[in-house]
């Protein structure tokens, strides 16, 4: 395969992963603007935030799922138009409901890209390219992490939030013009006939949407409707007995093939790995929306202001990566990342005091903090995904990554939970609304803070090994 074809599909995976992830954190930053030009509640508020991780999450699994079986190319080309499409559609919106209708095709099309972006790297490139290929996306994605609120507060600042989605555009053209040219359409056996091969079931990948959506729903109105609401208490019943019976349909083995739950969830670095993500997220997720809004409605910051007190936890992340592999074997994967849990708890316990001064600079520890501590837990999902059985990185990948959305969604609606309760609660007194909204930011980072310090010891847990002095390896 020549030179010219490896960066061609480089280029066909990498632009659009880059720009999937740019536009999943470049939108935090212009909620406040978005709130205030469509007169948003804050219920909606938190559906335009919170549907692109719940539809992503939602729909990885099919993601992985249609790659396997209809191919690499086909997936991840019909990810792209809709991606594109949706970011038309969003670009347009002067209501709502158009709104977050757009966001959530665009978690969809982003669904579809995620699972399709590494199967191209692991099978489409030559052997000896992939290592360089799957580290370039990884830049890639760090640089969006590092330059999406930046680049969010100077687009919303000065030509409007609907600029976001309209850069997407031509992104997305040429996305596609790229996959059509170099990524192949391999012909192969699809891998629901290869005999023996654990799997994981179609009714397992679209049952997966219901519980995550439902819950979703209930913990992003619940504050406005009240729990007692007859559709919020309908609506939760269901979604708790699909959550109750997923499990079942999971473990259960089709009559030619092992269930693929049922290998995975018995390693115990993938399980440990997978509560301690969902536990990270659920922190980390509820705090970037409402920092947000914290720094933008209360410390008067402009977008870009804002964007730019984000970047501490990209940098100190992006800075601290190199070293972790080394401090991973000094000191053994186990140690490392309930030291990143323990750091992150510790940062968000830091943002909340520091919020305190009403002084954007007094976040800076914090936030620095958030970001080391979540470079030194990597080493949890790599030791999870090295720890399937061969054949079902996939699936393994999928669902880390479905964990990862999800625990997005439900970081908003939990933290968010306990903002508006405790912001309800002391607004009966004679608290203004700013104080009353800084006390209810305070405590919702403290119950995020506790969350990601559960995390620490099940790292420990799933992590367990020993250090030789004499080598500094790390041994089972």
């Amino acid at each position: 395969m020549s030179r010219l074809r490896n960066i061609g599909i480089l280029a066909a995976v990498i632009l659009p992963s880059f720009m999937t992830a740019l536009d999943s954190t470049a939108v935090n930053v212009a909620l406040p603007q978005i709130q205030r030009e469509l007169g948003l509640d804050e219920s909606a508020l938190k559906w335009v935030a919170a549907i692109y991780p719940l539809t992503h999450a939602s729909s990885l699994l099919f993601g992985g799922h249609l790659a396997d079986r209809k191919g690499r190319r086909l997936t991840l080309t019909l990810g792209v138009v809709v991606f594109t499409v949706s970011s038309v559609l969003c670009s347009a919106s002067n209501q709502a409901g158009a709104l977050i209708a757009g966001r959530g095709m665009q978690g969809a099309g982003a669904a579809l890209i995620s699972p399709a972006s590494l199967a191209v790297l692991s099978h489409d490139l030559p052997p000896r390219a992939r290592s360089g290929g799957i580290a370039a996306l990884t830049v890639a994605l760090a640089s969006a992490l590092a330059g999406g609120p930046v680049l969010s507060g100077l687009i919303t600042q000065h030509l409007g939030w609907n600029w976001l989605f309209v850069i997407n555009i031509p992104v997305g053209v040429v996305c596609l013009l790229f996959c059509a040219a170099y990524v192949p359409s391999p012909v192969s056996s699809p891998a629901s006939q290869v005999v023996g091969v654990p799997t994981l079931p179609l009714r397992v990948v679209a049952f997966v949407c219901l519980p995550v959506g439902g819950l979703s729903y209930c913990f992003i109105q619940a504050p406005r409707d009240g729990f007692g609401s007859p559709h919020i208490a309908i609506v939760g019943i269901i979604s708790v007995l699909s959550l109750l019976s997923l499990p079942v349909l999971a473990m259960r083995p089709s009559s030619r093939r092992r269930s693929a739950v049922r290998v995975l969830f018995g390693q115990r670095a993938f399980t440990g790995g997978i509560i301690s993500q969902l536990l990270w997220g659920l922190g980390i997720s509820g705090v970037y929306f409402f920092t947000t809004l914290f720094m933008q409605n209360v410390l008067r910051l402009s977008p870009t202001s804002a964007g730019l007190l984000f970047t501490p936890v990209a940098l100190t992340l992006l800075m601290t990566a190199p070293f972790v592999a080394h401090l991973a074997r000094r000191w053994g994967d186990g140690r490392v990342s309930a030291s990143g849990l323990f750091l992150v708890s510790m940062g968000l316990l830091l943002v909340a005091l520091g919020s305190g001064r009403h002084d954007a600079l007094a976040l800076v520890p914090g936030l620095a903090a958030i970001g080391v501590g979540s470079a030194l837990a990597v080493p949890l999902t790599t030791r999870a995904l090295e720890s399937s059985p061969d054949g079902l990185s996939g699936i393994a990948a999928g669902l880390f990554g479905a964990t990862r959305e999800a625990s997005g969604v439900f970081g908003i609606a939990v933290v968010g939970l306990i903002v508006t309760f405790v912001q309800r609660s002391v607004s009966s007194t004679s608290v203004d609304s700013e104080q009353a909204f800084l006390i209810g930011y305070q405590t919702g980072l403290c119950a995020a803070a506790a969350l990601v310090a559960t995390g620490v010891p099940i790292a420990l847990w799933a992590l367990r090994r020993h250090v030789c002095p004499q080598h500094g390896c790390c041994a089972a």
